[in-house]
């Protein structure tokens, strides 16, 4: 008897321990409990997931049941989806109808969304919300110390984030006001930029793809956005193939995954093979070991170590220009990308060899000197971005222990720069057999 329940002992730690190391189940909270009701009563029928805090991805969904390739993950009925359609059959509906010039699709979700958060226990869509995430990652919301420690390329990117979020504000702040008889207090102080923001950012870290026909009530700019409660619970993983879209037959949004996963395991979808600057942009995060993952090389730092007394300088620019190769230039897992090789070679041509240009464009191998410079130059920019990889890790953890709000916020910006060094480590070493191979 006594044995028995020693086994049964050890199962329960065993199955504590294993329940620790794949996710803890929430599915007991009462946000999931009224969430799970609410899209019940909109059709849903309970899947086989469960939400779940997880050590490494934090919030996301695990399954009850092993899944096979080829299995149905989640269907979410027509009627749990928040679309434009959602917008106009609202009271927001008839001031949007008569706005004249017409606002954009996006406007029109971002404004439902601040005013049923604004509506609280009157929203129809509190059990939603209430599962929404407060605050944000993506780098419209980073703090200006955090966003001056991005690369170059991303932080200049972030930048224009920030500009056209700015823009949506004041730009709507006319439809905003029209909007006053629906309210008991002041438009402007609800519509305020921070919930627009937190609005924006909800719709673009969180939508699904979902193509919706052109209302004359909307602007052109494509209609396609439609948030998910629950799904978009699912976190993403670049190891990962789905098929996700809306069936018409079932009208119903779904996800069919393409891989294995085991039971208690987290389950992932794909947002596509983005690198981790992408993923920071647009979502708010990064992953570790992403096979996407790039080092971007800015055109100053391509420019850098080329004599500004080359006679040709200006014309291999022009070139590089007018080719699109100023562009996307990278070191990757597998070191520098061939973008990136074909500039610096351009770059690197003799006054000798600067009429075979479009060869090298091509590919074509124009002499041993130039190969070799093209080697030796590739191999100082990485190690110029490894130094300066390096230097922002250095302040990074300065910062962290001076200033405690920003933990969480320089905790991403110095898990994309550890990956971007590995990749360059990576480079260095592949640059560095390239190079002994042709000498």
């Amino acid at each position: 008897m006594k044995k028995s329940r020693g086994r049964t002992g050890r199962k329960r730690r065993r199955k504590h321990l294993q329940s620790f190391m794949d996710g803890v189940n929430s599915s007991h909270k009462m946000e999931y409990i009224k969430l799970k009701k609410w899209l019940k009563d909109r059709g849903f029928e309970d899947s086989n997931l469960r939400p779940a805090q997880f050590w490494d991805t934090g919030r996301g969904l695990m399954t009850t049941k092993a899944l096979q390739a080829g299995d149905l993950i989640i269907s979410l009925p027509e009627k749990c989806l928040l679309t434009t359609g959602t917008v106009l059959s609202s009271c927001l509906g008839e001031y949007i109808m008569k706005w004249k010039p017409p606002v954009s699709p996006l406007i029109a979700l971002c404004t439902f969304l601040v005013a049923e958060k604004h509506a609280g226990e009157k929203s129809l869509w509190k059990p939603y919300l209430d599962v929404l995430p407060k605050t944000y990652t993506c780098p419209v919301c980073l703090e200006h110390d955090v966003v001056s420690l991005l690369p170059q390329p991303l932080r200049k990117k972030a930048q224009e984030q920030r500009m056209t979020v700015h823009e949506l504000h004041m730009s709507s702040k006319a439809f905003f006001s029209s909007l006053q008889p629906l309210f008991a207090e002041n438009t402007g102080t609800i519509f305020n930029y921070s919930a627009l923001e937190w609005a924006w950012c909800t719709i673009n870290t969180r939508t699904i793809y979902m193509k919706h026909s052109q209302r004359e009530c909307f602007s052109l700019e494509p209609d396609v956005y439609a948030l998910a409660p629950y799904l978009d619970l699912l976190n993403h993983s670049p190891n990962v193939q789905v098929k996700a879209a809306f069936n018409e037959q079932t009208r119903s949004y779904e996800i069919w995954t393409n891989s294995q996963c085991k039971k208690y395991e987290e389950v992932f979808i794909c947002y596509g093979p983005h690198d981790n600057q992408r993923l920071l942009l647009e979502y708010g995060f990064v992953t570790m070991n992403n096979p996407h993952s790039s080092v971007y090389v800015s055109s100053d730092t391509l420019l850098k170590y080329f004599p500004p007394l080359d006679k040709q300088r200006n014309a291999k620019i022009a070139i590089l220009k007018d080719h699109d190769f100023l562009e996307n230039l990278t070191f990757g897992w597998d070191g520098p990308s061939w973008r990136l090789l074909t500039a610096l070679k351009l770059l690197s041509l003799g006054a000798d060899e600067f009429t075979c240009w479009r060869r090298t464009l091509l590919g074509d191998v124009i002499s041993a000197r130039n190969e070799q410079q093209t080697l030796n130059i590739t191999a100082k920019i990485c190690h110029f971005l490894m130094e300066e990889t390096q230097h922002v890790l250095l302040q990074i953890s300065q910062l962290k222990s001076n200033k405690e709000n920003l933990k969480k916020q320089l905790a991403l910006v110095e898990a994309l720069r550890l990956e971007d060094l590995k990749i360059l480590q990576k480079s260095a070493e592949i640059l560095c057999d390239l190079n002994m191979a042709t000498t």
